[in-house]
């Protein structure tokens, strides 16, 4: 006797197993989707708190120069002029609300490589001078952040090269912050007599 195939062409017991399936597929499909929901949700809330800083930042005048201020909200870079010992000396600055919030002071070689990451250099300057680049690029740019001047900045044993340039860097990076200039500033080296 011949099997009766239903609507689907499929023998008795294949169209059982293809509706089994069938239902673990839907239920597959239902926990995917729930998943994709799910993300769509977190997806939101994070777009949202996104959007919602966004728009503190540009309600709080983000870019703006305050009234009384003596500088302007941005970055700020002054670079020296030329390399020394291979090397170009950096300070970029951010104020914010008059104030700089953040420095970083160092230096790249003609590759782009930072100073303060080279440890051979690092190994060859502390016997001789008791600092390397790593520690006395953060110091200079720690005192200018706790200051907010150049007028007092210590030099340090050393690094009194590197200081005497971080003196002349902050100063310009200071006058471009007055100004509002973000044009990176260029700044000669002292003449040697």
């Amino acid at each position: 006797m011949k099997k009766r195939k239903n609507s689907a062409g499929c023998a008795g017991s294949s169209w059982k197993r293809l509706q089994r399936s069938g239902k673990a597929f839907q239920k597959r499909v239902c926990l995917v989707q729930t998943r994709i929901w799910q993300r769509l949700q977190k997806g939101r809330t994070v777009f949202l708190a996104g959007f919602l800083a966004c728009i503190c930042i540009l309600i709080s005048g983000c870019g703006s120069q305050t009234a009384d201020g003596k500088w302007k909200d941005g970055y700020y870079t002054a670079m020296m002029e030329e390399y020394s010992h291979g090397w170009k000396e950096y300070v970029t600055i951010c104020v914010m609300d008059n104030k700089i919030v953040s420095v970083e002071f160092n230096a790249k070689n003609a590759s782009g490589f930072i100073k303060a990451w080279d440890n051979a250099y690092m190994k060859n300057m502390y016997p001789v001078t008791g600092t390397y680049p790593n520690r006395y690029t953060r110091t200079y740019a720690a005192e200018l952040l706790e200051e907010q001047s150049g007028d007092e900045i210590d030099m340090i044993a050393g690094a009194s090269n590197s200081g005497g340039n971080f003196r002349r860097l902050a100063a310009a990076v200071l006058e471009c912050a007055k100004k509002g200039d973000t044009q990176i500033a260029v700044v000669a080296a002292e003449k040697e007599e």
